[in-house]
């Protein structure tokens, strides 16, 4: 027999969504380790693919949903939450905290940091030159030294705390 569209695309959208499920889930718990955000992301794009392909191998079946009220106000909702999702901007609250933490120590001094890090701030211009970074004096922020150095902030932010 040979495989038609409709024997592959379901098994795909089956398995990719599992993955998908159960990743996002972690990834909503915050176990991000290992190969779980990029097998997230980059699987994302196998269930869309999967979803495409099973949507057009079941064309007649996907077109009755839209004449029932509840499966249109299921769509419909699912619409307005994706649009709110893309449009609507962010209240400066929310968004990952991490991320908002190591932006604002980006902007502080090596001077500022370095009591935080237990160490003075010659100690710790030594031991972010010790990793390769040249400094040119305490009063330079983490983000200028990584711009000076060809460097991502956080690996600045990193060898300071290491």
């Amino acid at each position: 027999m040979k495989p038609t569209l409709k024997s592959w695309a379901t098994p795909l959208i089956i398995a990719t969504f599992i993955i998908s499920a159960v990743t996002g889930i972690l990834i909503f718990f915050h176990k991000e380790g290992g190969l779980i955000k990029p097998v997230h992301e980059w699987l994302s794009w196998a269930l869309v693919t999967g979803g495409v392909l099973h949507t057009i191998a079941n064309w007649k079946s996907f077109t009755n949903y839209f004449s029932r009220k509840a499966a249109l106000a299921i769509i419909s909702t699912g619409l307005i939450v994706t649009v709110a999702a893309i449009t609507v901007p962010s209240q400066g609250k929310g968004g990952n905290p991490m991320k908002r933490i190591s932006n604002t120590l980006s902007t502080a001094s090596v001077e500022t940091l370095a009591p935080v890090v237990k160490l003075s701030p010659e100690q710790a211009i030594a031991k972010l030159e010790q990793k390769g970074l040249k400094v040119g004096d305490a009063s330079q922020s983490i983000k200028a030294i990584a711009a000076a150095n060809g460097s991502e902030e956080q690996k600045v932010i990193l060898a300071l705390f290491e």
